[in-house]
């Protein structure tokens, strides 16, 4: 592979409090979380809704009751690790669609703000990687596919797009990987972490949710440095 063509984004993705007001659990001790969706904005095809309901059992195993505010309330199940696709919409699509239009190889890395059981710390965590396969667009995907991904099960998409991912090369990460904590005032990329993936293009590792999604300056490194987290990439949601 040539790495001089591959380049990288860092996407933001999962509930928290300023998208769904709450932060899903995880166990700072072993790495274990629950992977929980932000809630859907607009109107989805019945057949094909999700709900919060569907993550409940990934809570409890982490001892934490799912709120009563999300319980039965629909999803925006994105990324869907069951189908490896990844949507989005407006400034970040069009993010996505440049890197992936201008790199022969393109791979998009998700993290999220969990909330550890045992200190109610919060913790920014790499949860999955996708080695990208294709771009779509979600107006042209296939009725049969729609269930693939949160961006197609809408009833309106336009403009909107839909990654799908590389199987066998991408996933939800089975343990989550702490990669940012609070400091100078926001929360930020560890210092230790940021120099060893070479940077990224925002000021000073800054990670708190923003339409702008983060490129890696050096995805050589970044590569080598998740080649050396020896973690395992799962097809699944919990």
């Amino acid at each position: 592979m040539n790495m001089n063509s591959t380049r990288g984004l860092l996407v933001r993705v999962g509930i928290d409090s300023s998208c769904g007001e709450w932060n899903a659990p995880c166990d700072i001790q072993n790495r274990s979380f629950a992977y929980i969706p932000i809630p859907e904005s607009k109107e989805q095809h019945p057949p094909l809704a999700t709900s919060y309901d569907e993550f409940e059992h990934p809570v409890r195993k982490l001892n934490v009751v799912l709120p009563t505010t999300l319980q039965g309330q629909a999803t925006h199940l994105d990324p869907d690790f069951r189908y490896l696709t990844y949507g989005d919409q407006g400034q970040r699509a069009a993010r996505i669609r440049t890197i992936v239009l201008e790199s022969d190889n393109s791979f998009l890395v998700f993290y999220v703000s969990l909330r550890d059981v045992q200190t109610s710390t919060l913790v920014y965590a790499m949860i999955g990687f996708y080695w990208v396969a294709e771009l779509v667009e979600a107006s042209a995907v296939t009725k049969s596919r729609w269930c693939e991904n949160a961006h197609t099960r809408r009833k309106t998409n336009n403009g909107d797009i839909v990654i799908r991912a590389i199987p066998n090369k991408s996933g939800r990460l089975d343990k989550f990987i702490a990669i940012g904590h609070y400091r100078d005032r926001a929360y930020r990329i560890d210092k230790s972490i940021l120099d060893a993936w070479g940077g990224l293009d925002v000021q000073d590792g800054y990670i708190q949710r923003s339409a702008f999604l983060p490129e890696f300056k050096n995805p050589s490194r970044f590569l080598d440095w998740l080649s050396r987290q020896k973690v395992n990439l799962v097809a699944q949601n919990d």
